[in-house]
């Protein structure tokens, strides 16, 4: 049982019987008496072996391990590339939404500025002796005054995110 085992795990780890023998500070032939069952480990060579291996003392005395065959690792690497895959398609239509956002967001805030332009402040020629009319002309002021030195920084920043998130070729 430990011989099948230490042998099926330092195959699954990628590690030759010299290899092993090197870390464990044994020489090779070692390794192989205790692989083909004619000698043992004492305890605390197993113990070191469990750690070279980073594998339990009870995993290597206990049941049988099962080597992974080449087909398992075939229909491992095929759905890890599936998974790839919907991540990347995931990620450009993340990109393309985002990308149209800022053009939006670009759109939008020249539409505002071109209405600011044609509108140029009516509020200015309101009769503010009505309170809603000096509540509404004044909320619109402040408007105007946030919107006119906030918009050229946001309409830059979205210029940026726009190139930064076009197709690249």
């Amino acid at each position: 049982m430990l011989n099948e085992n230490m042998k099926a795990i330092r195959k699954s780890k990628g590690l030759s019987q010299e290899e092993l023998a090197v870390k464990l500070s044994v020489v090779r032939q070692t390794v192989s008496k205790w692989e083909t069952g004619l000698s043992v480990p004492d305890a605390d060579m197993l113990i070191s072996l469990s750690e070279v291996l980073e594998t339990p003392v009870s995993t290597l005395l206990g049941e049988t391990v099962v080597e992974s065959s080449a087909d398992d690792l075939k229909v491992i690497s095929e759905k890890l590339e599936v998974i790839n895959l919907q991540l990347a398609r995931r990620n450009t239509t993340r990109r393309k939404i985002v990308h149209w956002l800022l053009i939006s967001l670009c759109a939008v805030i020249v539409i505002v500025f071109a209405a600011l332009i044609v509108l140029n402040s009516p509020y200015l020629d309101w009769n503010y002796n009505d309170p809603e009319t000096a509540v509404f002309g004044a909320a619109f002021h402040v408007f105007e005054y946030l919107y006119i030195r906030l918009a050229p920084i946001v309409l830059i920043v979205a210029v940026v995110g726009i190139f930064m998130t076009r197709k690249k070729a």
